[in-house]
């Protein structure tokens, strides 16, 4: 899927805003309208504000498209009689730039590209006519036993260019889950500590996650996830680029599942889950303490379970591609979200706040974190990303997407409910937006421009939202107020999305839309003030002449101009 850039292809210049655009009429708060520039030939119009209090809009330009990386250039002008000042051009669009990744981020994106294409990109490595293949498919026919051992194939590279042979052995049963830990792995966790971590995977998170998402295949018939604990996870990642950027807490690789590649030495065929190892002494890459591996491996095992479901259903089950890569991570956030509500006393129970430290919070923080990193700066990334997995700040995105979707449709305020709805999108062969309009019964682009104000109105103080603008689930504002309290370095903001603000006539936006996201900008009309006018177009720069062109965003990239009165 390729970047689109709509400036190529925009219509003619639109003609000079007036007083006859297309009138938008709010006349109390709460009402709000998502608008289709096309018709009115991107201009709208505003009333005088004949009250005797100040009237506000908050305005959110945005494509609602459901196609991934769509990205289209855009102004925004207030009262276009007055000539506009003749500003530099808009950035051209591109894909992310996976060099600018993290090592880890490029690994994640990997696997999850893999997932969508079924590893198409990897060729599976085919067996001559009449020869034995290079490792016969698992059959086994019942779980492990306590201290058996197995060899696995393991990506031993950010690309799976390279597979490590590993000797693994049972260190740990449940009735679902069987922990392998590789022979050659330093001192680590005890017998103990992986009986624990054991028992925390089956009673907590693969009974979140199947209870959410559905059942995982069992295509070795040994009734049991595999965890494998391996020192070829720490070395993806050096020690340096550890310290510098992070590294792989685990992974699921969706060719162990895929038939394509049952015939192939480099597939386990069974349900694995690939977890890093103590380190304390940093042998391998930089250190990673037991209770570090306590701390975070259960937070990437829900995560990446979800996905090992998600290919069962999808590509085992519905014989169809992986789901695509924004609306896939969104789910295994919203997983690692489920994980932190199982820990509560009330999983069902409205969130307003997260203390760090805590399980519950070791499980939100990552979701709580990347979606400050979005609403911080909507108009900077994409909610549907195409290259990849996208970044952190649009896994937050998605992430938030997922849950408003829950809050809305699931038709209930309970777990059961939302379990009920969720597995809806994840057991079917239908992806993307299909899959959303399939199970929604209505409109992405509805939906998504909904989305777009709830992120700044639901829990608004002072303001009552509209039901359909409303995350019930959570309290965003006392959340991140909390946690702004607890660790103002990682969350400077009381609340990250913070719009611009101008009188209408004062209107000058200008930028970049990328598919799903908008930027935020409140106009103030004080009483009496007379109305005003909005023209929402493309945004060229002609240097030569020194003038802007002013087109039509096409019509494919659904440009909206969302509106709602707050006072």
């Amino acid at each position: 899927m390729a970047c689109h850039n709509a400036d190529a292809g925009a219509g003619p210049q639109l003609p000079p805003c007036t007083a006859g655009g297309l009138a938008i009429t709010l006349s109390a708060a709460g009402q709000y309208t998502a608008v289709d520039p096309g018709p009115a030939s991107g201009c709208v119009a505003f009333p005088a504000n004949t009250g005797g209090t100040t009237a506000e809009y908050l305005i959110v330009p945005q494509l609602a498209t459901g196609d991934p990386g769509t990205t289209s250039s855009f102004q925004l002008l207030g009262d276009p009689i007055l000539p506009a000042t003749p500003s530099a051009p808009a950035p051209a669009p591109s894909a992310v730039d996976l060099a600018a990744l993290s090592p880890a981020e490029q690994f994640h994106t990997f696997l999850r590209l893999g997932d969508e294409t079924r590893w198409r990109g990897l060729n599976p490595q085919l067996v001559a006519a009449g020869a034995a293949p290079a490792r016969a498919p698992a059959v086994a026919a019942s779980p492990p036993a306590f201290g058996s051992s197995r060899t696995f194939k393991v990506c031993a590279s950010l690309t799976c260019s390279t597979f490590a042979t590993v000797t693994a052995t049972v260190r740990a049963l449940k009735s679902n889950v069987a922990i392998y830990v590789d022979n050659t792995a330093p001192p680590g966790l005890d017998s103990v500590a992986l009986d624990t971590l054991a028992a925390l995977f089956e009673t907590k998170l693969y009974a979140t996650d199947t209870a959410a998402f559905g059942r995982e295949s069992d295509i070795d018939s040994n009734s049991v996830v595999m965890v494998l604990m391996t020192p070829t996870v720490n070395k993806l990642v050096s020690k340096k680029q550890c310290d510098a950027t992070g590294f792989v807490a685990g992974f699921f690789f969706g060719a162990d599942l895929d038939p394509a590649f049952r015939t192939d030495s480099r597939s386990n065929k069974g349900e694995v889950f690939y977890s890093l190892v103590a380190d304390s002494l940093a042998k391998l890459s930089c250190a990673h303490s037991a209770s570090q591996v306590e701390r975070l491996v259960p937070v990437t095992f829900i995560h990446e379970f979800q996905h090992m479901i998600s290919y069962n259903h999808h590509v085992l089950e519905g014989s169809g591609d992986g789901e695509v890569l924004w609306l896939n991570e969104g789910f295994s956030h919203y997983a690692e979200e489920l994980g932190g509500r199982s820990f509560l006393p009330n999983p069902d129970a409205t969130v307003s706040t997260c203390a760090i430290g805590t399980r519950p919070c070791t499980f939100m923080a990552g979701d709580l974190f990347n979606g400050y990193s979005y609403l911080d700066s909507t108009e900077q990334h994409f909610l549907l990303a195409s290259a990849g997995i996208g970044s952190l700040a649009e896994r937050g995105a998605a992430w938030l997407f997922v849950r408003y979707l829950v809050d809305r449709y699931s038709g209930g305020t309970t777990m059961t409910e939302w379990n009920a709805f969720t597995r809806l999108l994840v057991n079917t062969p239908l992806t993307g937006k299909e899959n959303i309009q399939a199970h929604t019964h209505d409109s992405f682009e509805g939906i998504v421009t909904r989305w777009a104000l709830t992120n700044w109105v639901s829990d608004l103080p002072g303001f009552t939202a509209d039901t359909a603008l409303r995350y019930s689930s959570w309290l965003f504002r006392a959340t991140y107020a909390s946690l702004h309290t607890q660790n103002s370095n990682a969350f400077p903001k009381a609340f990250p999305l913070t719009p611009t603000s101008s009188a209408g006539s004062g209107v000058v936006l200008r930028g970049m839309l990328r598919a799903g996201s908008g930027l935020y900008h409140s106009v103030v009309q004080a009483p009496g003030e007379a109305g005003f006018t909005l023209l929402f177009s493309t945004a060229e720069f002609t240097p030569l002449f020194a003038t802007e062109g002013r087109r039509a965003i096409p019509v494919s990239l659904v440009p909206r101009l969302n509106v709602i009165r707050i006072r």
